[in-house]
């Protein structure tokens, strides 16, 4: 199935336009999602309006409505949200270039594939990229998308771009807030020492396929086991926690340091030795 694409107009850069297509990076396929059944039929519950002291009323009648104080509405047509949508613009242009370390992770929403649309939009789509690298900048910009406005960052991906969509300030919590009762103070030496011993230990580059969503796993085994029996009684099985797994607070914070550091040393597998050539 071809991928769809999220967005097609251009990137301007100055005098200079660049068609292009951006398609979604990510995907929600692997999410198993559930529906209320009512057990007794195994029919699907349906949800009807109500309001309370009236009842069950009429779609028609549905308004939207934003609370500013308890139980205070301020009533809005659909007429008039749509009148204050942005208008669905067709050029997405670079207002500003800064270094990628510049942007907090907070701020990172959503990633998009950016591709030229045709042989002839290549050379300058290729010449933004190649720019991007060799400043090692981020392009800035406002992508105008179904009545709204998305702040975007754009950074070279391999052949293509990255375009990903960033949250406005308004959006992010700052963290200080919630980090203020923490102490100042610096850890022993020791202590510090034997962290970073384990953390270079179990330092490796970076491979997404590596990790596995096992309450996925667990879920789809369950479901594809309760089909198989055609029975409604429970299945329940233990899952075993993770290895290494603490049954409760660390007390002595040097001891299990240690021996953690012990227990890995242990493990490692020792370095094969090569047979001397005759």
């Amino acid at each position: 199935m071809a991928a769809r694409t999220y967005w097609q107009g251009q990137i301007r850069l100055a005098l200079v336009s660049i068609p292009v297509e951006i398609y979604s990076a990510s995907k929600s396929g692997s999410k198993i999602r559930f529906n209320q059944i009512h057990e007794p039929t195994g029919k699907r519950v349906s949800y009807e309006k109500t309001v309370s002291g009236i009842g069950p009323i009429d779609r028609d009648d549905i308004i939207k409505g934003y609370e500013i104080s308890k139980g205070e509405y301020v009533l809005l047509e659909d007429e008039e949200i749509e009148a204050v949508k942005i208008e669905s613009r067709k050029t997405l242009e670079l207002v500003q270039f800064v270094d990628a370390c510049e942007i907090d992770p907070l701020y990172f929403e959503k990633p998009y594939y950016v591709a030229p649309k045709d042989d002839l939009a290549e050379e300058a789509f290729v010449v933004l990229r190649e720019a991007l690298r060799k400043a090692k900048k981020v392009a800035l910009g406002q992508l105008s998308v179904r009545g709204s406005e998305k702040l975007v960052a754009i950074k070279p991906c391999g052949k293509g771009l990255l375009l990903e969509t960033l949250r406005y300030a308004d959006e992010v919590h700052k963290g200080q807030s919630f980090f203020s009762g923490i102490d100042e103070a610096k850890p022993k030496k020791e202590l510090l020492d034997l962290a970073t011993t384990l953390i270079d230990e179990k330092s490796a580059p970076f491979d997404a396929g590596e990790f596995k969503d096992r309450y996925i796993d667990a879920l789809r085994k369950l479901i594809d086991k309760k089909a198989k029996s055609n029975s409604k009684k429970a299945i329940i099985e233990d899952v075993d926690a993770p290895e290494g797994a603490a049954g409760g607070n660390v007390i002595d914070l040097m001891a299990a340091l240690k021996k953690s550091v012990g227990e890995r040393k242990g493990s490692a597998k020792p370095a094969s030795k090569r047979k001397k050539s005759a």
